[in-house]
């Protein structure tokens, strides 16, 4: 079985696209690629990313909307910006802003 690395951010983490210009929640967590072939065959090959790396779900929002994104390990960073992101199915997961993060509410805890 090939090596797994290990999830940088957590539930409940806001992050930014390295590339692109969006923000989000990470509201789960794939320890490897879990998405669609075509879904992956669909992004350029000079930017795809490896797929034995852990994906995030994301409650993301760029200046235009907001929408959910899957997104490798390799392009995320930690979110400079502090503050809270505005998705609308932020309400459902998570309890309020804390500051930092986002608290998973005691209902989605597994």
């Amino acid at each position: 079985m090939p090596d797994i690395a290990e999830a940088r951010f957590s539930i409940g983490d806001v992050v930014r696209h390295r590339i692109f210009d969006f923000r989000g929640v990470v509201f789960d967590i794939d320890p490897v690629f879990a998405n669609s072939d075509e879904w992956y065959d669909a992004i350029p090959e000079h930017v795809r990313p490896r797929k034995d790396q852990p994906f995030y779900h994301l409650f993301a929002e760029n200046a235009d909307s907001s929408y959910v994104a899957y997104v490798s390990q390799q392009n995320l960073i930690a979110d400079s910006e502090h503050g809270p992101v505005s998705h609308p199915a932020i309400e459902g997961y998570f309890d309020d802003w804390r500051g930092e993060r986002y608290e998973l509410k005691r209902t989605m805890r597994q």
